[in-house]
């Protein structure tokens, strides 16, 4: 109880920020998310990454309602049906697709085209349905990040390039893109809130099915607990509150972007938390990160218009 007061002042706190914050409030959410993988390498060993993805969603969703519930703006009227569902479905659809790649194709070559193709495709669709164009700036910083992310993870291991798995991590690349660009959308009109928590809580229903698939006997355990509740209150809850927060005032391009800040998390809870080293190489990709995210915040300007809300709610 006392966990979800504190949550409930920090909502209302993030709330009163100015649009100036925007850009680091989704650094922030990238850096929870960033947590994910260490947090995943500490559950116990029963539990399946697929079944994990489904839990995170389901915690998450329970956390978000319960807070919407207790700031007491719940108003479902004239809500977009047609929207909300797109965006739940796009989260949902990334869970499956994403640990599907990694397992079939490595860790290396499935997140690097995961992520790496999210931000690529985020700025075609911005392009093709906004009709808004990605900026020379953003290009840069985009090529940059993504540069350093290759460099990041193709150091690690062997290469294995798998037909499937590619599909299947473009395809999550695809859904992160689509989420950010119709949730953008939606923060236009509702409040962040009301937004995450009406699409997590959507998107856990839709991954329910996983929870009777895999065996869940691990989320018993105090370990299976904490992974669990780190998983959905934080990395998802409290992340992708944030991050709608920020789409508020940042274009869903250059949010997709800044998200590239994850695996650069990622990669230092690697070295600092679980002892594992890197390369030359791998430092480099990390210096190129975090380059291509300092030019990118540096020129993030309030978007103007109200584009992408009219485009995502025809």
């Amino acid at each position: 109880m006392i966990s979800l007061k504190v949550s409930f002042i920090f909502f209302i706190e993030v709330n009163k920020m100015k649009g100036t914050w925007a850009p680091f409030l989704i650094l922030l959410a990238a850096v929870l998310w960033g947590t994910t993988g260490t947090t995943q390498a500490l559950a116990p060993e029963a539990a399946h990454p697929i079944a994990i993805g489904a839990t995170r969603l389901a915690v998450g969703g329970l956390f978000l309602l319960c807070l919407l519930l207790l700031v007491g703006k719940v108003d479902f009227r004239n809500w977009p049906l047609k929207t909300t569902v797109l965006a739940s479905l796009s989260m949902a659809l990334y869970q499956p697709l994403f640990f599907s790649a990694v397992t079939i194709t490595g860790v290396a070559i499935g997140t690097v085209v995961a992520i790496g193709s999210a931000p690529i495709l985020s700025g075609f669709m911005e392009w093709v349905y906004v009709k808004k164009r990605p900026s020379v700036v953003w290009w840069c910083s985009t090529f940059l990040s993504i540069a350093g992310c290759l460099m990041l993870f193709m150091n690690k291991e062997s290469a294995y390039v798998d037909p499937v798995g590619i599909v299947m991590a473009l395809g999550a690349g695809l859904s992160f893109a689509s989420y950010t660009l119709v949730s953008r959308g939606l923060v236009e009109t509702y409040s962040s809130l009301s937004v995450v928590a009406v699409v997590f809580t959507l998107s856990a229903i839709w991954l329910s099915p996983f929870l009777f698939v895999f065996d869940m006997s691990w989320i018993t355990s105090l370990q299976g607990m904490g992974v669990s509740l780190h998983l959905g209150v934080i990395a998802t809850g409290i992340a992708y509150f944030l991050f709608s927060k920020g789409l508020t005032h940042v274009s869903s391009s250059t949010a997709v972007t800044l998200a590239l800040a994850e695996p650069l998390t990622a990669a230092l809870l690697g070295v600092f938390v679980l002892g594992e080293s890197l390369g030359f190489t791998s430092w480099l990709g990390i210096f190129l990160l975090m380059l291509g995210i300092g030019i990118l915040i540096g020129s993030s300007k309030k978007p103007a218009g109200q584009k992408e809300l009219k485009m995502v709610q025809e």
